[in-house]
């Protein structure tokens, strides 16, 4: 154990543990297909990053981080090409794998908008090998799930009193930087208590809003996860145990903490592979009709003009939303079971022109999102679904299109690819790779980069891989 304070006696070592873990953990250590998920991992947050280009708030994001750089050029900022410090790089690369919400998503967020921007742009600065990215990128999300998981609201809480889905965010960043800064245990133990420190309030204002802004929070986040690696390594005294009894930080996150969740099997269960990785752009309760409306449309070649309307069975608490005369914003748009469904029909190869502005108050996209309706079942509620979520299972559901000549199609499915029970292959992990990239490298390098990451654990130095990024 570290240095104590002479307060009380600390009595429990949740922090020490997680510590040793994440400096111990080594890419031999790891089970082969858990190195494998890793990569696919990075492939997926890199390309949903690479398919934001020409966005508004991507163009922003570049533009702050770039105002930000100071130092040496230590990290690529992806899609623009440039250097800059990791601090500058991670703020805008995060923010970037989140724009398109096309990356992850775990039990509580979306750790690969912090660990895969970090863990690379850290492991570019500091000259790391391939194995070494993987590696950290693997001990992050074990930590990351698990002190997420700590500090679940419960099932019954109304998520408009607040939910610290980027609150918790920041240990996605702590923990991939203070491994590959070769912090010792102790160190990495008081980057956790930064972590604690940079932790913010939980909020309902993404909720109420559902500003765009959500995702510069994953930026923010980010920056503070190198930020509190690069303080923990500079040296401070105490400032230990900042998970442990008796000033736990899950005291002020939650009134029903499971603080056994800090270290649960930890070593022995990969919650790397129990992480769904999504196939669309959009929010993860609506992979499932999405994925649906695809198959059904496809093999029936529906169009758009032959559909009377689409029912969804049930419907999901808050995915509904639809209003006649235009969305408000990007984030409003991808948690709309209307507005994704239209956008799908209209255009079914997914990228930035699904969110281009003027597709927000399209008049064909609207009328056609109006012809979206909820079926008859009580809604399923978020807090539910995420719980279920955790224990393996996922939402049913039912798409039924009629269309005006009055036929009726309908399927069902729970598990959609992408879902740890319905993984996609690496064969389609590369495919989406493809589609994602392409707004910002040609056929050729997406084919290079593909290369290039399919084989990562091959690279001796990660900063010789920075012309990925960008054309």
């Amino acid at each position: 154990m570290g240095f104590r304070t002479n307060a009380k006696e600390i009595t429990t070592n949740y922090t020490q543990t997680l510590s040793r873990f994440t400096a111990n953990l080594k890419y031999e250590d790891i089970p082969a297909q858990v190195r494998e998920r890793a990569k696919y991992m990075a492939m997926q947050t890199i390309g949903a990053a690479l398919g934001a280009k020409g966005l508004p708030m991507t163009d922003k994001a570049i533009a702050i981080g770039k105002s930000c750089g100071t130092g040496s050029p230590e990290a690529t900022m992806w899609v623009d090409g440039s250097k800059t410090s990791m601090t500058s790089a991670v703020f805008t690369n995060s923010t970037l794998a989140d724009i398109l919400d096309w990356e992850d998503c775990s039990w509580a967020g979306h750790p690969s908008a912090g660990v895969i921007p970090v863990a690379w742009a850290v492991a570019e600065g500091c000259h790391k090998s391939g194995k070494d990215l993987i590696a950290a990128i693997v001990a992050a999300y074990e930590v990351y799930t698990r002190v997420a998981m700590v500090v679940q609201p419960p099932e019954d809480q109304d998520v408009l009193k607040g939910w610290g889905l980027t609150s918790w965010q920041v240990f996605a960043g702590v923990a991939p930087a203070a491994k590959l800064m070769d912090l010792t245990p102790d160190q990495i133990n008081q980057a956790y208590g930064f972590g604690v420190l940079c932790c913010p309030v939980q909020s309902n204002l993404h909720h109420i809003t559902m500003s765009d802004a959500y995702h510069y929070e994953h930026g923010f986040r980010a920056k503070d996860g190198i930020l509190a690696a690069m303080a923990a390594k500079a040296g401070v005294d105490n400032y230990m145990d900042a998970f442990d009894d008796p000033y736990s930080f899950d005291y002020h996150m939650t009134p029903t903490p499971e603080r056994d969740w800090y270290t649960r099997e930890l070593g022995q269960r990969w919650l790397t592979m129990e992480v769904l990785m999504k196939h669309w752009p959009a929010n993860m309760w609506l992979q499932t009709p999405i994925e649906l409306v695809h198959n059904i449309t496809a093999k029936n070649h529906i169009t758009p003009d032959d559909i009377e309307k689409i029912v969804l069975d049930p419907p999901t608490q808050g995915r509904m939303y639809y209003n006649p005369d235009g969305f408000t914003s990007l984030t409003q748009a991808q948690f709309s079971a209307p507005f994704m469904l239209a956008t799908y029909l209209l255009n079914p190869v997914p990228g930035p022109s699904w969110f281009d502005k003027s597709k927000l108050t399209d008049p064909k996209l609207l009328e056609l999102a109006g012809r979206v309706q909820g079926g008859p079942a009580n809604p399923h509620l978020i807090q539910v679904c995420f719980k279920e979520f955790q224990r393996g299972r996922f939402p049913m559901k039912t798409i039924t299109i009629t269309t005006k000549d009055g036929r009726q199609y309908q399927e069902s499915m729970d598990c959609h690819p992408g879902h740890p029970k319905n993984m996609m292959t690496p064969e389609e992990f590369c495919d989406r790779f493809r589609i994602q990239a392409a707004p910002t490298l040609s056929s050729k390098k997406i084919e290079q980069a593909i290369n290039a990451l399919v084989h990562l654990e091959d690279c001796r130095n990660v900063a010789e891989l920075s012309w990925i990024f960008s054309e």
